[in-house]
């Protein structure tokens, strides 16, 4: 079993979040896009780096792990936050995500995958 990290909120059950979606949620003041691909789950800065848009509505592209930008379809990789696409070229936050007990839990502490971002 995962443990959640100490600073960790729990966002709802893994099982209210259908595969393949993201779904906007608060965190501590903070917009996170929480995004599920089959059992895993992601966290992604909800605020696209190019324009401010919301990135929990865009299309979540399971294969390439990637989520969209509904307004100018920039594309940002949901393990490292980097832009895929133009027109943004500056990384989102991705923090710590993990399903611990059937719920997900989320941490605003960075991902250890984006310290090569910073």
């Amino acid at each position: 079993m995962t443990q959640p990290s100490p600073a960790a909120t729990v966002v709802g059950p893994l099982d209210e979040f259908p595969d393949g979606t993201a779904r906007k949620v608060d965190v501590d003041g903070v917009p996170v896009a929480v995004v599920r691909i089959g059992d895993d789950v992601y966290a992604i800065g909800d605020t696209c780096s190019h324009q401010n848009v919301s990135l929990s509505e865009g299309e979540v592209w399971c294969d390439e792990r990637e989520i969209e930008c509904p307004k100018h379809s920039s594309t940002f990789s949901l393990e490292t936050g980097v832009p895929t696409t133009l027109p943004a070229t500056q990384p989102v936050p991705v923090y710590d995500a993990a399903v611990v007990d059937g719920d997900i839990v989320v941490s605003l502490r960075p991902s250890d995958d984006t310290e090569a971002t910073r």
